[in-house]
C-alpha cells in the first residue's frame, strides 16, 4: 500500500511582512487607499471623520477574528444565516392525504427507539476491523 503524506496546518495562511498575512496586507492597502481617495475628494474635517471611520473598520476586518475565523467569513455566514429560515420542516403527504407526521403514534415502543448495546458494540468493532485492514478481513468472509 502506497503511503502518503497528510498536509498539516492547511488552515494557517502564510506571513509575507513579520505577523501579517497576505490577506490581511491587502485588506489593509485597500482600506489606505480608500482613505487616500477621501483624503483626495472631502475637505479636511470630513476626511478625519471618514478616515478613522474606515481605519476603525478596516482593521477589523482585517484583524479581528471570531471563534478563530477571519471577521469577513463570520460577517458572510449572518447574513445567510438571517436570509434563510430559521427551521426547516418536512412533511410528506401520504397517499390518504395527510402528513405521515399525523399517521404516527404518540408514544414510539423503545425496541424501535434504542439497540442492544452488544448488537452496537458488535457492528463498532467490526466496523473498527473493516477500517483498519482496509476491507481485506471483510472481503476474505464474503469470499468464503
Amino acid at each position: 500500500m502506497q503511503q502518503f503524506t497528510v498536509p498539516q496546518f492547511i488552515d494557517v495562511e502564510d506571513k509575507i511582512i513579520g505577523p501579517v498575512t497576505t490577506r490581511q496586507f491587502f485588506i489593509s492597502l485597500a482600506g489606505l487607499l480608500l482613505i487616500f481617495v477621501v483624503y483626495r475628494i472631502a475637505d479636511f474635517s470630513l476626511f478625519v471623520v471618514l478616515g478613522v471611520f474606515l481605519a476603525i473598520f478596516t482593521g477589523i476586518i482585517a484583524f479581528l477574528r471570531v471563534n478563530g475565523r477571519p471577521f469577513h467569513e463570520f460577517l458572510i455566514d449572518l447574513l445567510q444565516v438571517m436570509k434563510r429560515p430559521r427551521m426547516r420542516i418536512w412533511q410528506k403527504i401520504s397517499e390518504a392525504g395527510g402528513s405521515l407526521f399525523e399517521q404516527l403514534p404518540q408514544t414510539t415502543p423503545l425496541s424501535l427507539v434504542a439497540r442492544p448495546r452488544a448488537q452496537t458494540a458488535r457492528t463498532i468493532s467490526e466496523l473498527a476491523l473493516l477500517v483498519d485492514t482496509g476491507g481485506l478481513i471483510h472481503q476474505r468472509e464474503q469470499g468464503e
